[in-house]
């Protein structure tokens, strides 16, 4: 029943409690520095039902008033009263005291008058004007009650008396005297039936019941072996049930005409209870047999026919000190160690109280948001995950919060704790998400009919729909290859592949082989190749020029010769073996004998050093040559004085640096300082009169 339980935190602190809802229960942070949208979150998310509902430091009691309107609250530090207006869910007023109060009851159906029991032995009464009067008893007290039939107010404490201040009279009465072994009285319950007075006696498991007629004790009610004290009483309206909290953190239900229980609840953790009640109220209410109890950690509300079973059950954040509930409502006030009190509103126990009845519509709404995005920001996890992430120690705590057959974990602390053990998750999921879009690019793309199934060999493939479909034209059926489960793994194994460079490939298909070795050159390729090779050479071909001409070049020269600006010779350019593109002839051929094929095994020096010769394959040829200075000039090598200095071309037939420099004359430097001779005089040449 605990899982389908919504409790919702009206005021204070969020609950630990896994009936919570975690996009609900969100802890307040400070808005400086946050998004819009965080502030925005925070707004809507969060619910301070009552304004200043909360103590500097800690709270001790909180009651309500019987008609309703007004809360009360006692805390510290400094040691003060709060009284609030629930109608206007607001603070009233505050009221300092003395001393840190212990308990406090009200004893009017508003504010005005009440009763105090301070932790200096002393009682304070106030009333609407501010404190009104103050006394002391003999011993520290304990807990606080008040008898509206006789007007006394009953202080009980250390030791084994119950002391009795009658209000009406002004002074105290006798007190009720225990047992004299009695260590003291820890809690104190007025029957509202029939005014029967019950004793939890402390150090001892004994109830003492007292008849306020007689002042009297009427019976002892003894607890089982094993509980040592009692810490907390509450009686039912019908007068016959009573509920008992122990030192050992258990409840026990008796009905008064048995000695033995009839229901018996574990808090859990063995702290002493602090607080027991029934709940009780109009027809809206879970049920009439319900009962709270809360010890410092957890709150549970259980049914008195099945204790076994958890209505829901609350983990503040902080100690509890006192539970109130509400009559006749859904709604429970807690005072605790921290700095706000804290006020839950479960709708499945009750209706929301009067004064702000709008909570029911709120959560109404929020229940039809939050239903798909309850546990969004958590992740579930199963125990071989939590071994893997090392998370096993945390199995018990809040963090983790069990779920059938594994356990809700912090979307936070899930992805941190995955990050740790695993580094790359990050990088092993972004390069999955680019595979899938990759996966789904290549499925929307245009792929050819057939042959989808084929994943390797698919040269083999066609070549067998070739001979398949040739075949089906003839008219002979046959079964297909590529359909055969026998040669299925030669289509789809990659070990199957064929290896069209190896040598048994050769062998066994020499024709394709040998086509695909004497593949030529394209003209494109060639050129690629020769700019490659003059990038790699440097800035000229002089290197290569100069080792064809026989010349001794110094490798080790100076530097600053190795950036001589080289042009490029076009006679240095290699034959090319390319076929050209001939032109069409419109008219009829012209042919002459003179002209001779060149045999193409003959060497290129054979008509010269600078000739070259290239036979094309459609029978023509072609050359390239430097013309001689004499036409008769026998063709011979030209000697060139070997120099170490790098030949310079500019193109043109023009260069620099081919021979030595020899150093200029005394005329050349100062200019001619005499009448050149050897050569003609112009004056010889002009006619002469005799």
């Amino acid at each position: 029943m605990t899982s389908d339980i919504k409790v919702y935190t009206v005021n204070g602190a969020p609950s630990n409690s896994t009936t919570s809802l975690p996009d609900w229960l969100v802890r307040k942070r400070a808005a400086k520095g946050k998004s819009k949208r965080e502030i925005r979150e925070h707004i809507q998310g969060t619910i301070d039902l009552i304004q200043y509902f909360e103590f500097p430091e800690a709270s001790n009691r909180i009651r309500t008033t019987r008609d309703g309107h007004h809360a009360m609250a006692t805390g510290t530090y400094k040691p003060q009263i709060r009284v609030y207006d629930l109608d206007q869910m607001s603070m009233k007023f505050e009221r300092h005291t003395d001393a840190e109060n212990v308990d406090f009851l009200i004893l009017s159906d508003d504010w005005t008058k009440s009763i105090h029991l301070q932790n200096d032995r002393t009682l304070e009464l106030h009333t609407q004007g501010g404190f009104h009067y103050r006394t002391r008893i003999p011993r520290f007290g304990r807990t606080l009650a008040y008898h509206f039939p006789s007007c006394d107010a009953l202080v009980a404490g250390a030791g084994s008396e119950v002391y009795r201040l009658n209000l009406a009279q002004g002074r105290f009465m006798a007190p009720f005297s225990l047992d004299p072994d009695v260590e003291g009285v820890n809690a104190i319950d007025i029957n509202p039936a029939h005014q029967l007075f019950a004793f939890g006696v402390d150090g001892r498991g004994l109830v003492d019941f007292w008849d306020p007629r007689a002042r009297a004790r009427l019976s002892s009610l003894v607890l089982p072996v094993g509980e040592e004290g009692v810490t907390a009483l509450a009686s039912r309206a019908d007068g016959l049930s009573l509920a008992v909290g122990t030192t050992a953190g258990k409840t026990l239900l008796y009905d008064l005409r048995s000695a033995r229980p009839f229901a018996t609840k574990d808090q859990g953790y063995g702290l002493p209870v602090q607080s027991v009640s029934w709940i009780e109220g109009g027809s809206r209410m879970a049920g009439d047999g319900l009962i709270v109890s809360a010890d410092k950690k957890v709150v549970k509300i259980w049914d008195r026919n099945s204790p076994e079973i958890n209505f829901t059950s609350i983990t503040p954040s902080t100690d509890i000190n006192h539970l109130h509930h509400l009559p006749g409502t859904g709604m429970l006030m807690l005072a605790n160690e921290g700095i706000q009190m804290t006020s839950y509103y479960i709708p499945q126990l009750g209706p929301a109280p009067r004064w702000c009845s709008f909570l029911d519509n709120i959560t109404e709404e929020m229940e039809e948001q939050t239903v798909r995005n309850v546990y969004e920001d958590y992740k579930f996890v199963e125990r071989a995950e939590l071994d893997r992430l090392g998370l096993t120690h945390l199995i018990g705590t809040p963090t983790l919060k069990p779920y059938m057959h594994g356990f809700f974990l912090s979307l936070k602390l899930y992805d941190a704790a995955r990050l740790i053990a695993n580094p790359f998750a990050y990088d092993e999921h972004r390069e999955r998400v680019v595979r899938n879009k990759l996966e789904k690019l290549s499925e929307s793309r245009i792929r050819s009919k057939g042959g989808d199934d084929v994943k390797v060999n698919k040269a083999l493939a066609e070549r067998v729909k070739r001979v398949e479909k040739k075949q089906a034209k003839e008219g002979k059926e046959a079964v297909s290859l590529l359909s055969d489960p026998r040669f299925a793994e030669v289509f789809e194994n990659p070990e199957f592949e064929v290896d069209a460079e190896s040598r048994e490939y050769g062998l066994l298909n020499p024709t394709t082989s040998s086509k695909s070795a004497s593949r030529g050159r394209t003209a494109v390729e060639s050129e690629e190749d020769e700019s490659d090779k003059l990038s790699s050479d440097g800035l000229g071909s002089d290197s290569g020029s100069d080792s064809e001409d026989g010349m001794d070049v110094d490798n080790d020269s100076d530097s600053s010769r190795e950036g001589d600006l080289v042009a490029y010779d076009p006679r240095a350019r290699p034959p090319q073996s390319e076929p050209r593109p001939q032109r069409k002839q419109t008219g009829p051929r012209l042919t002459t004998s003179r002209i001779r094929a060149v045999p193409s095994n003959q060497k290129q020096h054979d008509l010269g050093k600078d000739a070259h010769v290239n036979v094309l394959e459609d029978g023509g040829f072609e050359m390239s040559f430097v013309p001689s200075g004499n036409r008769d000039e026998p063709r011979r090598k030209t000697d060139r004085p070997a120099g170490n200095r790098k030949v310079e071309r500019f193109g043109a037939g023009m260069e620099r640096g081919g021979g030595r420099e020899e150093a200029p004359g005394e005329s050349e430097r100062n200019g001619r300082t005499k009448r050149r001779t050897g050569v003609r005089s112009g004056s010889k040449n002009a006619f002469r009169r005799g």
